[in-house]
């Protein structure tokens, strides 16, 4: 059995411009990465890191059919605009066996100490990867750093978390 990532996202930009090589890293590492999107008009930047693309809408009426991933990542402005999100992400964090990860420029206050700084320090592959993404995606490439930084609970088993290191 191998490990799953959902991402929950607006558009496919904020994925890749945001957690794109941290996708990229987890999916070569033999993760199931599949992004849930709102938005997905092109899917070929989230193809290149090596994600599957499914629509939010279809996740969120199916939720009850799958297993839950051992990682739940969202985008936090649609945290904070989405109650099923919201709720999801929230659930995740009370039943605690769920890694939980936001990414953007705002956190959701309501989350208070239970999410802390993190970085992923991105591989040379995820980088190449990363900037192929954001082409293909007609966005800059000045979004490509050594590490991309968010807001987890990070979980006990290290063989999970062994890329998402405490910032600071």
């Amino acid at each position: 059995m191998r490990y799953r990532l959902d991402v929950v996202a607006a558009d496919v930009a904020d994925v890749v411009k945001f957690a794109g090589g941290w996708l990229f890293d987890r999916a070569m590492a033999g993760w199931d990465v599949t992004v849930l999107l709102v938005d997905h008009p092109d899917e070929r930047p989230l193809q290149i890191l090596g994600a599957q693309i499914v629509d939010l809408e279809y996740a969120l009426a199916t939720v009850g059919h799958r297993p839950p991933p051992q990682t739940l990542a969202a985008a936090a402005d649609l945290f904070g605009c989405d109650s099923r999100v919201r709720q999801g992400v929230v659930q995740a964090l009370d039943q605690g066996a769920t890694e939980v990860t936001l990414w953007g420029k705002s956190w959701p206050a309501e989350l208070g100490d239970s999410v802390g700084l993190v970085q992923h320090r991105l591989s040379a592959a995820a980088q190449a990867f990363k900037a192929q993404a954001l082409a293909a995606a007609a966005m800059p490439l000045d979004s490509i750093g050594l590490v991309e930084t968010f807001r987890s609970r990070v979980m006990a088993s290290p063989s999970v978390e062994a890329d998402l290191i405490p910032a600071g």
